[in-house]
């Protein structure tokens, strides 16, 4: 019998389904999954705090397949997994569309100055000009990371006109290749991350790269805080390096009360909400779920597989 340790959150949608050759045994608790992280051969250990997801995995010696709704894994212990030889099953995709909408709508706010407009309604005062003057049709992004997320918000900036130029490792026709895009940052109006947290990408957008931008660029983080020095992102918002940047996600999150981007006119933080801007994110998950599960069963190929040694 195949014993799978499972998340009590995921038991209604995913119970009826799982096949009789399995035995689900759903945690409520930190203290249940611990206990039964040992007999699993299936996990999915998702909580919203990673350190016991940590030692659930550590204590997870049986474990042959492990599924996670995150779509970055990088707070695990991946080179145990790899040496285990754990296949990993991750959240890529489950929230791009959510995501790919909030890149829009952090652009739109920056472009027209929708922030102005709101405190103008707080204080009840009728503008008489627009503050914003930015029209997206006929700018340029600059697209880093082209898996799920990228491949959602390419069509919806080219539906508002945006010339979008992805970065990937392959490269081709109106495409960059990873050694091409830091010679170009000064063509582009949007620098647009999308990437996932590795040690190659750790630090991507440093004071050289946002030199090297327009002054009226905008950079626009959906990846993870990692991908860029914040304090280098913090000198170039003070110094007008670059107009303004879209921040979902930080170094660290929360960011401390105290961290000064809080109080930039050009800084905007989203606070990671990117991801959470929906209502379909278990319901995906969990149908993809199932759909492994049954192939796990019958000896298929998971989809997606994450790579521990790549890191995505």
């Amino acid at each position: 019998m195949t014993v799978a340790v499972l998340s009590a959150l995921i038991r209604p949608m995913v119970e009826q389904h799982i096949p009789d050759s399995v035995q689900a045994h759903f945690y409520t608790s930190v203290e249940e999954l611990y206990e039964l992280a040992p007999q699993a051969e299936i996990g999915w250990f998702d909580m919203d705090d990673k350190a016991p997801m940590i030692e659930a995995v550590q204590r997870a010696e049986k474990l042959k397949w492990l599924n996670s709704i995150y779509a970055g894994l990088d707070f695990l212990p991946l080179d145990m997994l790899h040496r285990r030889g754990t296949k990993i099953t991750n959240g890529i995709g489950i929230n791009a569309i959510a995501i790919a909408e909030y890149v829009v709508m952090g652009m739109l706010n920056i472009a027209k100055d929708y922030r102005t407009i709101v405190r103008a309604q707080d204080r009840h005062e009728w503008l008489m000009d627009a503050p914003g003057k930015i029209e997206l049709a006929g700018t340029r992004a600059l697209l880093l990371g082209y898996g799920g997320i990228g491949q959602q918000v390419r069509p919806r900036l080219e539906g508002f006109g945006v010339e979008v130029v992805p970065v990937r490792r392959s490269g081709g026709d109106g495409v960059l290749g990873p050694d091409e895009w830091r010679g170009k940052l000064d063509q582009f109006d949007w620098v647009i991350l999308a990437v996932p947290a590795t040690a190659e990408t750790d630090g991507m957008i440093g004071a050289t790269e946002l030199a090297a931008m327009k002054d009226s660029a905008v950079l626009v983080n959906v990846a993870r805080g990692t991908v860029v020095d914040q304090g280098a992102v913090t000198a170039a918002l003070r110094d007008k390096v670059i107009a303004a940047a879209m921040l979902d996600v930080t170094t660290p999150e929360p960011l401390p009360a105290d961290d000064p981007l809080w109080d930039m006119e050009n800084a905007h933080i989203t606070m990671h909400l990117s991801g959470r801007a929906q209502n379909s994110m278990f319901r995906r998950s969990a149908e993809r779920f199932v759909k492994n599960l049954h192939a796990y069963v019958a000896g298929d190929s998971l989809h997606p597989l994450f790579d521990p040694v790549r890191g995505y």
